[in-house]
C-alpha cells in the first residue's frame, strides 16, 4: 500500500492506494432540486468542507427552464455531481440545456462544466477567469483536488474555459426570458459575476453572499466586496439563491449578514494591520461571539481574517 500526501485548507490530506487502485466510497449524494419560483430551481451544497465523501458537494448551483431551453448557473464541484444533475434536469423538463453562466471560478463551482460541454452547452464567464485558468494556482488546486476528492475528481476532471467571455454588463435571451449578467468583481473573486432574471425576480448571487455559515473570504477584494453587495441590495430582488446555504425570501437581511461579516473582520484587524501589529494578537483580542457557533467557523474564521489582515496592508 502506498500514501499520497494532498494539500487542503492549509494541512496534508493523505490518501491510500492499494495495488494503485483507490477506495472508491460508497455513492450516497442526491441531489434534490428545489423550485424556488415559477420556472427557476437550484440544488443546495452541505454546509462542509469538500471531501470525497461528499464529492465536493458544498456549492448551489441553480437553473431555469425557459420555452427556449434551460439556462444553468454553475456546474458543482464534482464531474458526477454535474451529470447528476443534468440527470434531475431532465426529470423537470425535456428542453435542451443550452447555456451554462459561471458565477467565478472557484473549484467548487466549475469542476462539474466539462460534463455540460459534452452535451453541447454555451458556457459563459467573465473575462478574468482567464487569468485564473492559465495560473499555476488552479493547476495546482486540481493535482490536490484529485487526491483529496478522488475518485470523484480524478485524472480525467479538466479545467474548462468559457465559450463566451463577458467583459461588461451583458443581457442573455433565452426562449423570451431575460437574464442579466453583471461583473461586480474584484470582490469574492476577481472575475464574480451576478446573474437576475426579472421575470423571475431570482438573482443568483454566487458567492458574493453566504447564507447559514462563515463566508469564505480567501484572497478576496473585501472592499470590493463590500461594493458588491450594495449592488445586490439595489436590485431589490425577491428570492437571492447564494453560492452556498439556502435560498434566501428575505435578501436584504442574508446580504446584510455577509456584509456586517466582511466589514467585522476589516474593522477588526485594521488597525494592527495599518500598525504592523502582530495578527495574532488582533486575532485574539477580537470578539468573535456572534459568529463562532456557525457551521465552518473553525475551518474558516481565522483564514479569513488574516488574509483580511494581509489585504488591508497592501490597499
Amino acid at each position: 500500500m502506498r500514501y499520497v500526501a494532498g494539500i487542503l485548507s492549509g494541512s496534508l490530506v493523505f490518501c491510500s492506494f492499494a495495488m494503485g487502485q483507490t477506495t472508491k466510497p460508497a455513492d450516497t449524494i442526491q441531489l434534490k432540486p428545489i423550485q424556488v419560483a415559477p420556472h427557476t430551481y437550484f440544488v443546495r451544497g452541505f454546509p462542509e468542507m469538500g471531501s470525497s465523501a461528499n464529492q465536493n458537494f458544498i456549492s448551489n448551483a441553480g437553473f431555469v427552464v425557459t420555452p427556449g431551453g434551460v439556462v444553468v448557473v454553475d456546474a458543482l464541484g464534482s464531474p458526477i455531481l454535474a451529470q447528476k444533475l443534468i440527470a434531475e434536469i431532465r426529470k423537470i423538463t425535456n428542453q435542451k440545456i443550452v447555456a451554462l453562466i459561471v458565477s467565478h471560478y472557484h473549484a467548487d463551482h466549475v469542476y462539474g462544466l466539462q460534463e455540460f460541454k459534452k452535451i453541447g452547452a454555451k458556457i459563459y464567464a467573465q473575462g478574468e477567469g482567464r487569468n485564473y485558468l492559465s495560473s499555476e494556482t488552479a493547476k495546482q488546486r486540481l493535482i490536490a483536488s484529485r487526491i483529496d476528492f478522488a475518485p470523484w475528481v480524478n485524472a480525467n476532471t479538466k479545467l474548462i474555459a468559457a465559450d463566451v467571455w463577458i467583459n461588461r454588463e451583458s443581457k442573455l435571451r433565452v426562449g423570451g426570458v431575460d437574464f442579466f449578467i453583471s461583473r461586480v468583481g474584484p470582490a469574492h473573486a476577481p472575475e464574480d459575476l451576478m446573474v437576475y432574471v426579472p421575470s423571475e425576480k431570482v438573482l443568483f448571487a454566487g458567492d458574493l453572499v453566504f447564507r447559514g455559515r462563515i463566508p469564505f473570504v480567501g484572497n478576496a477584494d473585501s472592499k470590493g466586496w463590500l461594493i458588491a453587495l450594495d449592488e445586490i441590495a439595489r436590485l431589490k430582488p425577491n428570492i437571492v439563491i447564494p453560492g452556498h446555504g439556502n435560498y434566501s425570501v428575505n435578501p436584504a437581511e442574508d446580504i446584510r449578514f455577509t456584509k456586517n461579516y466582511l466589514q467585522y473582520l476589516r474593522n477588526s484587524m485594521a488597525k494592527a494591520a495599518i500598525n504592523m501589529d502582530p495578527f495574532e494578537e488582533a486575532y485574539q483580542q477580537a470578539d468573535w461571539s456572534e459568529y463562532e457557533g456557525m457551521p465552518l467557523f473553525r475551518a474558516a474564521n481565522r483564514m479569513n481574517a488574516y488574509y483580511v489582515y494581509l489585504s488591508i496592508q497592501a490597499e
